[in-house]
């Protein structure tokens, strides 16, 4: 692998943002994860928007303990403290919404046609190129902090990618036949989209981002298998409940709603 320009924070910073979380990056070489960096500096009393950016990542993991493929200088592999005045059960909330801003950065920065697949990955052509990962932190009962871990596959080549991900994953760069991403324009987009729509949600609450994350959502209206602890089922998605969960309504026509679990698109 061939490894790319390196993101620097003078680069981030370039050009105008109207971000404050871009003058709270912290650039890493190689870390285990950017998450658990995070985690560390929350911890620590860092503010809201402090970001973690990793070139490299030796370590990192998706949902449910899956290693995430983050190769050095490939890719955006990026960690962000949110200090959210929540009540537990709304956190699923602020996937939904980080989906809806880095497919808006995506969308814009790329060109690429990036649609949001529920509840954490965003897709092109058919194949993942980007997964988010919010875990959160409690004291004494109540939300400390959460950490929004985004991966993004920018400018990985089919080469770069080992042969069991070859169907699943895809970049940016692949969908753009071969053209490069500016990682420094993408990043500057991405943490002016989440800025901007956390500040939303924090003012009007989820069904703004609802709205946007329908718009954007390659799950709506599709079939789809459900994978739980009761087994496997498949329904068509009908929308989103109001704390982001998927309502679904099965072949005999019952509607129910599920907060978590693996889907696949049929």
């Amino acid at each position: 692998m061939s490894y790319e320009k390196a993101l620097s924070l003078t680069g981030l910073k370039q050009e105008a943002s109207d971000s404050n979380w871009l003058d709270r990056v912290q650039l890493l070489e190689s870390v285990v994860s950017t998450q658990e960096e995070a985690k560390r500096l929350a911890e620590n009393g860092v503010p809201e928007g402090t970001t973690v950016i990793a070139e490299e990542q030796t370590g990192a993991r998706g949902r449910m303990g899956r290693k995430w493929f983050s190769p050095r200088g490939k890719g955006i592999w990026m960690s962000i403290v949110l200090r959210p005045k929540l009540p537990l059960l709304q956190t699923p909330q602020l996937t939904l919404l980080a989906g809806v801003a880095v497919c808006k950065a995506i969308r814009r920065v790329t060109g690429v046609d990036a649609g949001i697949k529920w509840p954490n990955d965003l897709l092109a052509g058919g194949r993942k190129i980007c997964g988010i990962l919010l875990e959160s932190s409690l004291r004494e009962g109540e939300l400390h902090y959460c950490i929004a871990g985004i991966g993004i596959s920018a400018n990985l080549t089919e080469d770069d990618y080992p042969d069991h991900l070859k169907e699943v994953a895809t970049s940016l760069r692949i969908q753009r036949g071969g053209v490069p991403i500016d990682r420094s324009e993408l990043v500057r987009a991405v943490l002016n989209e989440l800025e901007l729509h956390f500040n939303l949600y924090m003012e009007q609450g989820f069904k703004p981002i609802k709205e946007l994350w329908e718009s954007m959502s390659v799950t709506l209206g599709r079939q789809i298998a459900l994978n739980s602890p009761q087994g496997r089922s498949e329904s068509v998605v009908v929308g989103l409940d109001e704390l982001g969960g998927l309502i679904l309504k099965n072949s005999a026509g019952e509607i129910s709603s599920v907060c978590s679990g693996e889907i696949e698109l049929l």
